[in-house]
């Protein structure tokens, strides 16, 4: 076991040793040609391209059949993208949304309209869409509270609507099947053992989007700049990985949760306890310290939340959706399992952090 426990993975995942391996041949040296620009001409830019393309067509193995896969350096600028892709006079989003659907829509000039959620964080999948709305916004699975949204029924109402939908999948790639009928899905590779700096757009065939980032014409235009094969290696073997393993990892996950839950039975969970993703439990316990808690347990690597919203001192805007008050949401941690952690890490993490909480009297 090792001496520091992490728990959580819903800020990010270790890198997967095969995504490593598959990164190292273009980080090589003079003496290779791993390090050639893939949108070059000569032959080690076009080996270099085609070790982009199969990585590609890897991500795309995690998203739905008839769209194509745009690179970009992480789900935040590719929800940006999505979002400043087409003209929108109305955004309609989940109360619960990630800061960067939030941000970037507020940003746009475009109308906001916030769908509430229920106490379980759930938006109702026959929620009345503002009228008029172009965008309809709701994340596949919540980053801080982990429960699943029907985003299958309310992209369908979208389209009834005549609005395109917008899915942040970041929490549900390689992890639960894709939301096949969204328009535009945003991931990024670093929450599934993929490495930081790189993710993807996923568009629908058919919608014309304008361009992004200008410069030299790469990604058909799309998103101009010079892409990384080794990155891009390395989301496509995590990738796949991800998808080989994906019930494998649901049922340890699964496990974790479990004897988590068993442990901590006092303390209440925040969100749906049956519609959420495992590898996330969000809970509270009344009276508790977070900052106190989190220097008691310093070999613990755990959360209150999102990693984006730390420092801030606000109470969490996805716990106050749910109906919690702001001393309940300030009373509340997150801890996030992942394919590596194993029972006895949980064990010993969660045996410590009850008793922690007992000694502030919890």
């Amino acid at each position: 076991m090792r001496d520091f426990i992490y728990l959580d993975h819903q800020a990010t995942t270790p890198l997967a040793p095969e995504s490593l391996e598959a990164m190292l041949p273009w980080l090589s040296g003079p003496e290779a040609i791993g390090f050639a620009n893939p949108h070059s001409m000569h032959r080690a830019g076009r080996v270099a391209a085609a070790a982009v393309e199969v990585a590609r067509e890897q991500v795309a193995q995690l998203l739905p059949k008839g769209g194509r896969v745009i690179f970009t350096s992480g789900a935040t600028e590719a929800i940006n993208q999505a979002i400043r892709a087409v003209p929108l006079g109305a955004i309609a989003l989940s109360a619960v949304e990630h800061s960067a659907v939030v941000n970037a829509a507020l940003a746009s000039g475009a109308e906001c309209q916030e769908l509430p959620v229920s106490k379980d964080g759930v938006v109702d999948p026959d929620v009345d869409f503002p009228e008029g709305a172009d965008l309809v916004a709701v994340m596949q699975v919540n980053n801080e509270i982990g429960t699943i949204q029907p985003v299958a029924r309310l992209a369908e109402r979208a389209h009834e609507a005549g609005a395109l939908f917008l899915c942040d999948a970041v929490q549900g790639a390689g992890k639960l099947p894709p939301p096949e009928d969204a328009d535009f899905i945003a991931i990024t590779a670093h929450k599934l053992y993929g490495p930081k700096g790189i993710g993807a757009l996923w568009v629908r065939e058919g919608l014309s989007i304008a361009p992004w980032i200008h410069g030299g014409g790469q990604e058909s235009g799309l998103r101009s700049g010079t892409l990384s094969p080794a990155l891009c290696a390395g989301f496509g073997a995590a990738a796949a990985l991800a998808k080989a393993r994906m019930d494998v990892d649901f049922q340890h996950l699964s496990g974790l949760a479990a004897r988590a839950r068993a442990i901590l039975a006092r303390w209440t969970v925040n969100g749906s306890e049956s519609a959420r993703w495992p590898g996330n439990l969000s809970l509270r316990l009344a009276g508790l310290n977070f900052p106190r808690l989190l220097s008691d347990c310093r070999t613990i690597a755990f959360s209150a939340g999102s990693a984006c919203g730390s420092g801030t001192g606000a109470p969490s805007r996805v716990l106050t959706a749910i109906g919690l008050e702001a001393v309940e949401a300030r009373n509340s941690i997150r801890l996030g399992f992942g394919r590596y952690t194993t029972m006895d890490e949980v064990e010993t993490a969660c045996h410590a952090l009850d008793a922690a909480a007992t000694a502030q009297g919890c």
